[in-house]
């Protein structure tokens, strides 16, 4: 049997169809569906809840909303992160934060985690790759299930933490499991280990 391609959509078509569900993202005009678990919603949850009290300590000029989309300009792509830190000094250069929760500019994200799904060639390839050409100073993987491939969590397989820390235009990554501490350039004094996020579920 021949599976016709899927039909592109662009990005302009997304946004107007489904820029107010929180189910679906644009990859290179594609519709991918997103199909979260209770658990992987758990542990988002208790990310942000996490650095939200970690901005509030601090004080900061952050803020996570509940609903985001990010626009890769000049491209059919825009993706949802489960979690993104804001900086709201930044957000008077968005053209379209006033009317719809869409970041189009690097500079206005702190940071972004992604808790990884089945579709996890995305998060740790794809996303990497286009976060690091936004400017993305900060992107965490967090593989609760530790269900990504080898070559990004090691042998044997193991729930991991992966911050990549944006290093000119490309990101550093480092490899936090079991009780390792977390450490993030925009949160350093962060005290949270890998294992407390996995046991979050």
């Amino acid at each position: 049997m021949i599976q016709s391609p899927p039909k592109l959509i662009t990005l302009n078509e997304f946004i107007a169809n489904y820029g107010d569900s929180d189910s679906y993202e644009l990859i290179d005009g594609e519709l991918i569906q997103m199909e979260p678990t209770g658990p992987h919603e758990q542990v988002s949850a208790f990310l942000g809840r996490k650095l939200n009290v970690e901005i509030d300590r601090l004080d900061l000029p952050y803020f996570i909303p509940p609903r985001c989309l990010i626009k890769l300009l000049g491209t059919s792509t825009a993706f949802r992160p489960d979690v993104i830190v804001l900086d709201r000094e930044q957000l008077i250069n968005e053209p379209l934060w006033q009317q719809e929760p869409i970041i189009t500019s690097g500079s206005s994200i702190k940071a972004i985690a992604q808790v990884v799904s089945t579709n996890w060639q995305n998060d740790y390839a794809r996303k990497v790759e286009d976060y690091a050409l936004l400017g993305i100073s900060e992107y965490w993987i967090v593989d609760y299930l530790g269900i990504g491939g080898r070559e990004y969590i090691g042998k044997p397989k193991q729930p991991t933490v992966t911050i990549c820390t944006l290093q000119g235009d490309k990101y550093q990554k480092q490899l936090f499991q079991n009780d390792d501490r977390l450490i993030s350039s925009i949160f350093p004094n962060l005290q949270l280990t890998a294992q407390k996020i996995f046991t979050s579920v």
